[in-house]
């Protein structure tokens, strides 16, 4: 039998979470800090602070997200590929969105002694965006409104971009925006070179949607 890479993904991650929030001196070691990775070449950080969060509510809110929508791109990417390069490209999706994503993180802080990040949201954000492009009119709820009364995920998904693109600018809050944004737009390009026609597909079902 096969497992899940959504599976072991997030059980990786709430484990390595829940003991970093009793161990600061493995915390600190994993979490991504711009400033010591220049100087100290911790380039690993950008993967290990993908597996760490804040808190209980960051971690459940990220977990809860990556699980809901991966399941249509772990079934589609493991139909299409096969077993095994299907579960290698789908880490590629998240995994590689946590490390690109965090790339303009590092450039624009790397100078800054005070800034870290941590997080899975990069990854979580290209999993979400490949699986709005398989699947672009279902409904996506907006907290607290159930998916019910959400909206179609190709109007979620500019809205996420737009919003994030905005607050990445604007700064103010403590929430990494840019990683959101640029893990958003990782997993369109990945997915699209990946499987090219899935833009036709997307298309065609937008306008389908919009006609009815």
């Amino acid at each position: 039998m096969q497992l899940s890479p959504t599976l072991v993904l997030a059980v990786l991650t709430a484990g390595i979470s829940l003991y970093a929030w009793s161990n600061p001196a493995f915390y600190d070691s994993w979490i991504l800090d711009p400033y010591r990775v220049k100087r100290h070449n911790d380039w690993y950080r950008f993967i290990t602070s993908g597996f760490l969060h804040a808190d209980f509510g960051h971690l459940l809110f990220n977990m809860l997200a990556f699980y809901s929508f991966s399941q249509t791109v772990e079934y589609i990417f493991l139909q299409l590929f096969g077993p095994t390069t299907g579960v290698l490209y789908f880490l590629l999706l998240y995994l590689g969105g946590i490390v690109v994503s965090d790339i303009p993180t590092y450039l624009r802080h790397r100078d800054d002694p005070g800034y870290r990040s941590l997080g899975a949201s990069g990854g979580v954000a290209s999993v979400i965006f490949s699986a709005i492009l398989f699947n672009p009119t279902a409904k996506i709820g907006i907290f607290p409104l159930p998916p019910q009364l959400g909206i179609p995920g190709f109007l979620f998904g500019f809205l996420y971009l737009a919003y994030s693109y905005y607050m990445g600018r604007r700064r103010g809050d403590n929430i990494n925006h840019d990683a959101h944004f640029y893990g958003a737009l990782y997993g369109v390009v990945l997915t699209f070179l990946l499987l090219p026609k899935v833009g036709g597909i997307f298309w065609q079902q937008v306008q389908n949607y919009i006609g009815n």
